[in-house]
């Protein structure tokens, strides 16, 4: 799904995203709820940043990319965390482009995740190449979701990727 945001651009600089698990769901501007093999997803854009907000019989998990007053968590390489049942994932990475290869990126993936059934992506108003997009799957009993973030007056994408599912134990 494709969406215009009704917003002014407020995530200005990939350096100012910071990354959090387990807020409490913050105001949206586009959402995708999302039914997986049982697992309830709910993919959110707020603004320049995103929240996805996951839900199974084991448990919940909410994480959050945004930029968020006062936060002293900044955007990781990578986190691996145990979660009670599940393990937790996350990496992320930031590209810088030239304008051109910038522009056919954007492209890419806004075309990528616009026609996908699992796809969010919100475009700001005055600006095709600056977007958010999530995309979300569900494989071999675990959830992934990769989101990105661009940055077209910086030249910079910020792309996430996340996997969440249950841990899994070695036989004894």
């Amino acid at each position: 799904m494709l969406t215009t945001l009704n917003t002014a651009y407020t995530d200005t600089r990939a350096a100012d995203l910071a990354w959090t698990l387990g807020r409490e769901p913050l105001p949206a501007l586009a959402t995708l709820d999302l039914e997986l093999s049982g697992s309830k997803l709910q993919l959110r854009l707020l603004g320049a940043s995103h929240q996805v907000l996951l839900e199974e019989a084991r448990g919940s998990c909410s994480e959050t990319v945004a930029c968020i007053p006062g936060s002293s968590t900044p955007l990781p390489l990578g986190v691996a965390k145990r979660m009670g049942d599940w393990e937790y994932e996350f990496a992320a990475r930031v590209e810088t482009l030239s304008r051109g290869s910038f522009a056919g990126r954007a492209q890419e993936l806004l075309a990528l995740v616009a026609d996908h059934p699992n796809g969010l992506a919100g475009v700001f108003p005055g600006s095709p190449h600056a977007f958010t997009a999530m995309l979300a799957q569900r494989h071999q009993g675990q959830m992934h979701w990769r989101t990105w973030h661009a940055y077209p007056q910086d030249g910079q994408l910020v792309a996430t990727r996340t996997r969440v599912g249950v841990r899994v134990t070695a036989p004894a």
